[in-house]
This record gives structure tokens, C-alpha cells and sequence, in this order.
């Protein structure tokens, strides 16, 4: 669990790094909102792309995780991972064309396919099934602990530390070649770790129903379609949001962006805890110490990078308050939790419409914190009960991250049109779905 839990962090911080990378990619080559966002059309395009594979193989022979193992999957994602890492820290140093990124962001996706392929199932199956749910959150908590990070030390270095003295992308090059030796490290670490699945005998001799016939994980895939677009492109366009509505500097932009990537860890440590089977006293102890913990982590990292003080931030608190009143209605209840936070991010956008800047921008970065659960539900409520068929719904789940691909360049296209404020209708209808699958979606064909 440890094990996988310094990947799930890596992966995040890594993927945060993008929203750092379309503000700067924008400026240095001059690029349109759409032609921005196709940052995140290489790179969550190469999921879909990767998991396709895995699901094509899956369909043809025996599942590849259970061939290859959950442990030697993970390292070949590590791998091609270092190495998309150092191919686009040298492409910077380069000077190369903008479409060279992509390729490299497009190599990158691929490698961390691999990684989420393996470890999201292996997370779901190594306990219990009731707190399945509670085990993913915790680790994607840590996935936000990363994607936190990523655009405060991103933000820091490539606009001000690298950025002030460099011209073109030069900026860029340090910050991923350290990533690669990071990934080569987190390699090793893993190559040495003692990671194990023994799988369970199937004495059936019946053939398994097709994963396309039953309707909650098809349903299931568009969440996860919808909840990746939703959450990417609100991260994708914030900078820009900022820096249209208020008229900040990207460098202030990208520390208030980490508010919205810490929103989601606060709120996934949150929902671990609220998940488990731990006593309703033992759980609001935890929860209050979590989320007192975690939000002087982020306050603390952007007071000492970028200068942000508390009464600039004080009012992220409010929201904070609201994610404990909401995750004592959802009740600890994997589906009914999911509609509620989705029901929440759907009045917080309309919210952002109506309410004045300062106000709208808080309203956009708290949606991060509602965000939290939504991945390890949806995820935990399409593979429920599916057996050895878990993997294989495992790869469809993964491919529909291609959601994180499409609808940010459509948002993007869309603020390029009616400007970037309205732009956020593309997230805001994802949560209207997502609201549908917690509350009725989940259990139809089950």
C-alpha cells in the first residue's frame, strides 16, 4: 500500500505540472486558449490510447496485468515514463517546436497508463470490499498531495526562478530532468519493494457475461469520462481565468491554482477516513486534524514561495466548513456522497456566473475540494462485484480519462468564443452527469 501510494503522488504532481505548462507554453509560442489546451490533449490522449491496447489484449487472450503482474506493470510505466521526462527536458534545452512537446507529453501519458492500470484495481482488491472506497481516496489523497505541489514549485520555478533569465522554453528544461531522476529513483524503489497479488481460483467454467453488458460500469466510464474533463479543464483554464478576471501575474495564478489541487487532497483524506469503518467520534477527530493539517501544508508552501498571506486566503476556510457538512449528509455512503458533491460543484460554477470576481474565484478553486471523492467512487462503484473481470473493466475505466484530452480544448475553444468566464458551462454540465450516476446511475443492470 505504501508502495503504490508514492506512485499514485508522483503521477499527480506530474500531471499538475501541465497547467503550469499551457499559461507558459501559451506566451512562449503565442498560442490561442484551444491551441493551449492541446497540452492536454497529447497527454490525457495517450490514456485512452494505452488503455485501448490493454483492453484489445484483455479481449484476445488472458488479461496482461495477471500475466505480466501488478508489479512488473507498474515498473514498465515507470520507465517509459524517465524516459518521456528526459526527452522533453531535452527538447527545451533545444528550443524545438511546440508540437515536440506534445510528442513527449504524448510518450509521458502512455507511461503513467501503465501506472494507473495497475495500481487503481490493486488498491480496490488487497482488503476489504465494504472500504474499498476509503483505501482509494486515501491514495488518491496522496495523488493530491502532488497535484498540490506541482503548480506552487511548478509555478515557482518555471515563471520565476528559471523564467526571469531564459528565453523560449528554456525554463522548462531543469524542472523535468529533475523529474527524470526522480522517476528513476521511485523505479528502483519499486524494483525493490516487495509487492505482491495472489489470485484467487476461478472454479467456475461458465463464460463471462461482456463488461459492455453491464450498464453501471458503462455508465461508470462516462463518470470517469466526466469527472477527468471536468476536473482538468477547470485546472487547465484557471491561470487564464485568473489572469482574465482579476488581471494577476500567471506566477500568483498558479499558487491559488494549488488551493484547488489541495482542495481535492484535503477533501480525499477527508473521505478516507469518512468511508472507513473507524467510530463517528475517531472519524471527526481525524477529519478536523487532517484538514487543519493540510491546509497550513498549502498555506505554508505558497507564504514562502509566492507570498500569499492569510487574509488572502482566509476565506478557502468557508468552504472547508462545507465539505465536513457535506460528507456528514452523504453518510459515509460511496454513491449518495458522489451526487451531493456533484450537486455542490454544480451550484459553485452557477455561483462563479453571478457573484463578483473575488468571490467567483473562490467559488472555482473550491470546487477542488468537492472533486476529492469523485474519482475513487466512481471507480470503486463500476468495478463492484465484477471478479476477474475487474482488470479488464479496470483498462475501460482508464481509457475514458480521454475525457481530460477533449473537453479541455473544447472549453478552451468555447472562451475563445463567448470568453473565459462562461467557458466553465463544459465542466458544469459533466457535473450535472455525475450527480445522475451517484444517485440512480450506479446501481441500474447491477
Amino acid at each position: 500500500m505504501i508502495s503504490v501510494t508514492v506512485l499514485f503522488f508522483m503521477w499527480g504532481f506530474i500531471t499538475s505540472l501541465n497547467d503550469i505548462l499551457i499559461p507558459y507554453l501559451k506566451n512562449v509560442y503565442s498560442l490561442t486558449h484551444f491551441q493551449a489546451n492541446i497540452v492536454q490533449f497529447a497527454f490525457f490522449g495517450a490514456y485512452f490510447v494505452g488503455a485501448f491496447v490493454f483492453y484489445l489484449f484483455a479481449r484476445k487472450s488472458k488479461d496482461p496485468i495477471t500475466k505480466i503482474g501488478y508489479k512488473n506493470t507498474l515498473i514498465i510505466g515507470l520507465i517509459i515514463a524517465t524516459i518521456a521526462c528526459f526527452l522533453f527536458a531535452m527538447i527545451a534545452k533545444s528550443n524545438l517546436s511546440f508540437y515536440t512537446f506534445l510528442l513527449a507529453l504524448f510518450m509521458l501519458g502512455i507511461g503513467l497508463t501503465f501506472l494507473q492500470i495497475a495500481a487503481n484495481p490493486f488498491v480496490s482488491i488487497i482488503g476489504d470490499r465494504e472500504t474499498a472506497s476509503s483505501r482509494l481516496n486515501l491514495t488518491q489523497a496522496f495523488n493530491s498531495l502532488g497535484t498540490t505541489l506541482g503548480p506552487a514549485l511548478g509555478g515557482y520555478f518555471v515563471f520565476n526562478y528559471f523564467g526571469k533569465n531564459t528565453i523560449g522554453t528554456d525554463a522548462v528544461f531543469v524542472p523535468y530532468l529533475f523529474l527524470a531522476c526522480l522517476l528513476l529513483a521511485v523505479t528502483v524503489f519499486i524494483y525493490t519493494s516487495k509487492i505482491f497479488y495472489k489470485e484467487e481460483k476461478d472454479t467456475s467454467i461458465e463464460k463471462q457475461e461482456s463488461i459492455f453488458k453491464k450498464p453501471y460500469v458503462v455508465l461508470g466510464a462516462l463518470g470517469i469520462f466526466f469527472y477527468v474533463g471536468a476536473e482538468v479543464s477547470i485546472g487547465s483554464n484557471f491561470v487564464s481565468y485568473m489572469k482574465e478576471i482579476l488581471h494577476k501575474p500567471e506566477a500568483l495564478a498558479s499558487a491559488f491554482l494549488s488551493y484547488y489541487w489541495g482542495g481535492t487532497m484535503i477533501g480525499r483524506f477527508l473521505g478516507a477516513i469518512s468511508l472507513s469503518n473507524a467510530k463517528k467520534v475517531k472519524k471527526l477527530i481525524f477529519m478536523v486534524l487532517l484538514a487543519i493539517t493540510s491546509f497550513m501544508i498549502i498555506f505554508l508552501v505558497n507564504y514562502s514561495l509566492h507570498g500569499l498571506v492569510f487574509r488572502q486566503v482566509w476565506f478557502f476556510i468557508f468552504f472547508i466548513v462545507m465539505n465536513f457538512i457535506f460528507f456528514y449528509l452523504g453518510k459515509g455512503i460511496p454513491a449518495l456522497s458522489l451526487g451531493i458533491f456533484a450537486m455542490v460543484n454544480l451550484g459553485l460554477i452557477i455561483s462563479s456566473f453571478i457573484s463578483a470576481p473575488q468571490i467567483a474565484v473562490w467559488c472555482i478553486l473550491a470546487i477542488g475540494l468537492f472533486n476529492s471523492i469523485m474519482w475513487g467512487n466512481v471507480f470503486t462503484l463500476s468495478i463492484d462485484g465484477l471478479g476477474k473481470q475487474t482488470a479488464s473493466a479496470s483498462s475501460i475505466l482508464i481509457m475514458m480519462i480521454v475525457g481530460g484530452a477533449l473537453l479541455p480544448p473544447l472549453q478552451g475553444l468555447l472562451a475563445d468564443v463567448i470568453g473565459i468566464k462562461y467557458s466553465f458551462i463544459i465542466p458544469m454540465i459533466s457535473y450535472a452527469y455525475l450527480c445522475f450516476y451517484g444517485l440512480k446511475g450506479y446501481k441500474i443492470g447491477k
